[in-house]
């Protein structure tokens, strides 16, 4: 499947003008700030979102947002939400900003 091309010019316009690359990667459309991955559009649907580890636990609800699994073991620090979740401008927002917040704190590779 591949991902979204919408929702990746959606995320686009909210990272724009700010510096950030692009690069296909899991099937999907990552968005990179200063060398981190700070949200993907997914080619499973939906986003894949960096966190604050401290928080991705509080962030889960089950169903629109479930934690990220690759090989078959979570990643800590990394979120899946679905399309449902980001139709709205405002949410859609909010999860950009959630991820390039918290790669904001890193330093640059």
């Amino acid at each position: 499947m591949a991902y979204d091309e919408k929702l990746a010019d959606r995320v686009r316009a909210l990272l724009e003008p700010g510096p950030f690359t692009e690069q296909k990667m899991f099937g999907g459309l990552a968005f990179l700030i200063s060398g981190h991955l700070a949200v993907a559009v997914s080619g499973k649907g939906g986003l894949m979102v960096r966190v604050d580890p401290d928080e991705g636990q509080r962030l889960l609800d089950g169903t629109a947002v479930t934690p990220m699994v690759m090989a078959g073991r979570e990643l800590d620090g990394w979120l899946r939400v679905t399309a449902a979740a980001v139709t709205d401008d405002a949410a859609l927002r909010a999860w950009v900003a959630r991820g390039a917040g918290f790669v904001a704190t890193l330093p640059a590779k």
